[in-house]
């Protein structure tokens, strides 16, 4: 912050010297710049014989010297006008900074809670940190939209998922014109409930983002996938081919959306649904039932060793639940494979693999990489509460073949 604020006065300080050096320099010179035209006017009258000499001399002597005009003081309007431009020009860079930038952002908790909310890899314990430093921050300054919206996203990228909601709830009260404010309060909606169904206050808000942005891509995911969740499977198609376009081509999300799409065609027909996420794959290949699938040879199989921390071993609740998912590292917030325990089971080994996803499409193939958490829950609720025990891990190679260690060692607050 100090060296923003030094390179900032510094800009300041080179635009003032742009406009108020050469003002002053031709302010000065003026008065020696009309006694000299006024000198070789006389000169050139001289020579071409329009005066004689005796007029010249006389003309001549009643200019002034150069020391009484550059001893002459600038004019009150000169000097009300350098005065006025070294003082606006400051101001008004300060206040289109404070209009169209970002000045929360040289606040550090603000820094580090971007760097949560865009990277998990962070260690959980500075993430923590930063949560906690932006949301202390939000008590004191409840207007700012940006670091409300910042803190929905950290808390629901580290599966604070009631700690996103509130926040997004927050920024919508401020924002509700705002459609893109609203969608992403629909979407925490969603996730924070135990159902993770599209339905209620979530699929009224997403319909009336919708009617008003027929190309909001968080608007069109999330109501096809109602869709298919109500088994309107023609609907959700309808949804996601207007939002295939629309999509980053370069995004993960673009096959992800191509495979949901090829496995509601296969529903809506009758039609077994593709197993592979390969959407070439014509729509009549048959699939093991679910009561039979067996995972491809070459599908993810994620081994993950699961321990407590001693130093929580006093908090541990041997009845309490453990939940073990992996879920996109970038991509929607919902478990791809969740594996659910005792927490009495501890140390434990678990297996993720794509039998376990939430949706037939929603499963670990469908993502390059993932993110491998594990909880231990006194509710029982896959949602965490104050209080759960918990740890993630970097982002993963979804093939990966070695065991990943988590070691449990922190308290969610």
């Amino acid at each position: 912050m100090p060296l923003f604020i030094l390179m900032a006065a510094l800009m300041v300080a080179a635009a003032l010297a742009f406009i108020l050096v050469p003002l002053l320099r031709s302010r000065a010179a003026s008065g020696e710049d009309a006694t000299a035209r006024r000198l070789r006017a006389l000169d050139d009258a001289l020579a071409n014989g329009i005066i004689d000499a005796n007029e010249y001399a006389a003309k001549r002597a009643a200019l002034p010297s150069p020391s009484a005009t550059s001893a002459a003081p600038p004019s009150r309007t000169a000097f009300i006008a350098t005065v006025l431009v070294a003082v606006l020009l400051p101001a008004s860079a300060l206040f289109l900074y404070r209009l169209v930038g970002t000045p929360a952002a040289l606040d550090p908790a603000y820094l580090a809670a971007t760097t949560a909310a865009t990277s998990p890899d962070s260690s959980s314990h500075n993430i923590d940190q930063a949560i906690a430093a932006l949301a202390a921050r939000l008590k004191e300054h409840p207007e700012d939209l940006d670091g409300w919206m910042l803190l929905g996203r950290a808390c629901q990228n580290t599966d604070r998922f009631d700690q996103s909601l509130d926040a997004f709830r927050h920024a919508h009260e401020l924002a509700k014109d705002n459609l893109d404010v609203t969608a992403e309060y629909a979407q925490a909606l969603v996730v924070a409930s135990p159902t993770r169904r599209v339905e209620g206050e979530a699929r009224g808000l997403l319909e009336d983002v919708l009617k008003q942005d027929a190309k909001n891509q968080t608007a069109l995911w999330l109501l096809g996938l109602g869709d298919y969740q109500d088994g309107h499977y023609d609907a959700a198609v309808a949804r996601w081919n207007t939002l295939l376009p629309l999509i980053d081509p370069n995004s993960d999300a673009l096959e992800s959306v191509k495979q949901q799409i090829a496995d509601a065609q296969a529903r809506r027909d009758g039609k077994t649904p593709p197993p592979q996420a390969d959407s070439t794959a014509p729509e009549t290949t048959a699939a093991p039932t679910e009561e039979t699938a067996t995972p491809a040879s070459d599908a993810p199989h994620l081994t993950v060793n699961v321990a407590l921390d001693p130093k929580l071993a006093s908090a541990l609740d041997p009845n309490a639940t453990l939940f073990v998912f992996a879920r996109a590292a970038s991509g929607p917030p919902m478990p791809l494979a969740i594996q659910r325990l005792k927490a009495s089971q501890l140390p434990t080994t678990v297996t993720l693999d794509d039998s376990m996803g939430m949706t037939p499409t929603m499963k670990l193939s469908r993502f390059p990489q993932v993110v491998i958490g594990a909880r231990i829950s006194k509710s029982g609720d896959a949602t965490p509460q104050s209080g759960d025990l918990q740890t993630l891990s970097a982002p993963l190679d979804v093939h990966r073949s070695e065991p990943i260690a988590l070691m449990i060692d922190q308290t969610v607050p």
